[in-house]
């Protein structure tokens, strides 16, 4: 579902459902990459420790942090990590494209 709503804001779009295969890829190519959205439940690892190990390869990548109610991270927590943006589900169409836009204008 993300995947087609970001396709049609016109993104090109790289889906992978479990961090691990995530971290990989970016690992494989880091400058393919204009920026990640990431959600903090995953199989493997956390959003914020996949986004950590990401700016360690990259520090310049926009990271955005995507998360139901969280008593794990805060938007502080996640801002002090390095992590451009945290989004508090669910999204709109119209919220994430005005994330990701502000997240990319300033980069």
């Amino acid at each position: 579902m993300g995947k087609s709503m970001l396709e049609k804001l016109g993104y090109h779009v790289t889906v992978r459902n479990n961090s691990m295969e995530a971290l990989e890829t970016f690992q494989n190519q880091p400058d393919l990459f204009d920026l990640v959205l990431t959600d903090q439940t995953m199989p493997g690892m956390t959003g914020a420790d996949i986004a950590t190990k990401m700016i360690e390869i990259r520090p310049d990548i926009p990271i955005i942090l995507c998360t139901g109610y969280s008593t794990v991270i805060s938007e502080e927590k996640a801002k002090s990590m390095g992590i451009n943006e945290f989004a508090l589900k669910p999204l709109s169409k119209k919220d994430m494209s005005v994330l990701i836009r502000k997240v990319l204008d300033n980069s």
